[in-house]
């Protein structure tokens, strides 16, 4: 069954696809230039990103994050943040971090206080402003019942600075039979007019979870670029040694967003001294701990009968490195009994046909792949190339019946557009050299049997590339029980016209013959 045609046959009364149909023959829409408008960045005084509360002592930027399934991380942001040459760090001591909650409106029986802090963004160089934060707080709230909705307020009681009463509702324990409703995937969103649709398409489709993978708020291109969607550090600040990022964003994306993230490239922000990742690390928290990992760039955690991975491509991945022993270490714990669904995440793609980041991670994959295909990871989620494409089930560049089904979401609506060369179109293959990554090393490889036999580029859409199209949009995955979840694209252009998918097919998992490994009993 051709994927183009998915749309038409669905509404005409045809079953929904499967991947026990695949492997699908390779199927390409084509771009509709008339698409590739808005993606100009939204200005700072936009009232969707501007901030909203009179006093500064009030809590902002009020996200939640998954801890364990019996908990949730709560942040928020108070004072003010400066921009200038000299900048003063808030005192964070001053506040206090407490979530007060409970089962019913307005009747709080369970109180938590967490921690708080600060941070810079230094730039010492003629030109370029640096950046001192407001107070951001984090505070762990436990105890929590599944499937169960909890009413709470957050900020400090002593000023006092509460936060009006919000409420969210808990997801199923690690089962079987229990998952969460709709899972929403996203990337590489930015802040623009395209990033407005995404996410109001998204919020429309009602996910009890939102997996963001990557690139959050582009900070690194907005002053730069003058919000006008061309990178061109080098024409705004000839003389600087450094890029600098436009700190605001972030806070505007913390307005914009509740988020459930993983960090990219856009995320890197280097400074003077070297540091980097420092926004992504301290604005929000993630299970790192509670999985067992050293590290806030990768990490996992249960949702109902899904297990998540979380992987980092900016920092080591090799497999001497600590993450490939805690990935090791994570996947021989997880028990496919309880959480059949196991759905790892990366920003940058293994597997890609566009002409952006062609094989730029091919190190990573060489590194880890062999692990994820062992313990039969059922889907790869990343961002990255800015456009959505979703293969066949693949291991090693071969066609595979138990090999993970790999899915490009990097069309979230960022101020760079939409990607919209393929690798395999005449003249659009890149040299080997063109896409080194930020961090880590480079093996561009030629493949060694079929038709691109010898060659660094197919002349065709790879078989393994099931379906690919250069729009923006996001993704749902509803997953129906141990064996088969509904994944469905939703294109930015169908957000108002109801039934209408971008692609739409059943993942199915075959327990009996991908066995996995048994769960390690020795931790």
């Amino acid at each position: 069954m051709a994927v183009t045609m998915l749309p038409s046959l669905l509404a005409a009364g045809d079953s929904i696809p499967t991947t026990l149909d695949g492997p699908f023959n390779p199927s390409t829409r084509r771009f509709d230039p008339s698409l590739r408008r808005g993606s100009d960045d939204l200005p700072i005084d936009h009232p969707r990103l501007r901030k909203r509360n009179v006093s500064s002592d009030l809590p902002e930027q009020i996200a939640l994050a998954l801890s364990s399934p019996s908990s949730i991380w709560v942040s928020w942001v108070t004072g003010d943040a400066v921009v200038g040459k000299d900048v003063k760090p808030l005192d964070a001591t001053l506040v206090s971090s407490e979530v007060w909650y409970g089962k019913e409106k307005g009747k709080y029986t369970l109180k938590r206080k967490g921690n708080a802090t600060v941070y810079s963004q230094l730039y010492p160089f003629d030109g370029l402003l640096n950046y001192t934060s407001g107070i951001i707080h984090h505070v762990l709230i436990d105890g929590l019942e599944p499937e169960t909705k909890y009413y709470y307020r957050c900020g400090d009681s002593s000023a006092p600075a509460m936060s009006e009463e919000i409420s969210f509702e808990t997801l199923p324990l690690p089962s079987k039979d229990s998952y969460p409703h709709r899972i929403a995937f996203v990337g590489d969103l930015g802040l623009t007019s395209n990033t407005t649709t995404t996410i109001d398409h998204l919020m429309d489709n009602d996910p009890s979870l939102v997996v963001i993978v990557g690139d959050l708020t582009y900070a690194n291109q907005y002053r730069t670029t003058g919000g006008e969607g061309a990178s061109c550090f080098s024409c705004s600040f000839p003389d600087a040694p450094i890029r600098e990022t436009y700190q605001p964003r972030w806070d505007a994306w913390g307005r914009f967003m509740e988020p459930l993230d993983l960090q990219g490239n856009h995320e890197i922000e280097p400074q003077a001294s070297g540091v980097t990742f420092k926004s992504y690390s301290e604005r929000f928290a993630v299970p790192s701990t509670e999985s067992g990992s050293n590290s806030n760039f990768y990490y996992s955690f249960d949702a109902g009968g899904v297990h998540f991975v979380m992987l980092g491509a900016y920092v080591d991945y090799n497999q001497t490195g600590a993450q490939y022993a805690w990935l090791k270490e994570d996947l021989s714990k997880v028990d496919r009994s309880a959480t059949p669904w196991l759905v790892a995440t990366m920003h940058p793609p293994w597997y890609n046909t566009y002409s952006s980041h062609y094989q730029e991670f091919e190190c990573m994959r060489q590194e880890m792949e062999e692990l994820l295909y062992q313990h039969r990871v059922d889907i790869i989620f990343a961002g990255h190339v800015h456009a959505y494409e979703r293969m066949n089930r693949i291991y090693n560049y071969t066609l595979d019946p138990c090999g993970s089904v790999y899915i490009t979401i990097g069309d979230g609506g960022n101020i760079e557009k939409v990607d919209v060369d393929f690798a395999d179109d005449p003249g659009k293959c890149p040299s080997p050299g063109d896409n080194v990554p930020e961090i880590g090393g480079s093996c561009p490889l030629n493949f060694t049997s079929g038709p691109a036999n010898g060659k660094f580029c197919w002349d065709r859409q790879p078989d393994w590339s099931a379906f690919r199209e250069s729009s923006f949009g996001h993704g749902i995955l509803e997953v129906m029980n141990s064996t088969h979840a509904l994944w469905t694209w939703h294109r930015n252009q169908d957000v108002y016209q109801d039934d209408s998918y971008g692609d739409q097919i059943y993942i199915v998992r075959q327990p009996n013959l991908c066995i996995s490994p048994a769960p390690s009993r020795y931790y």
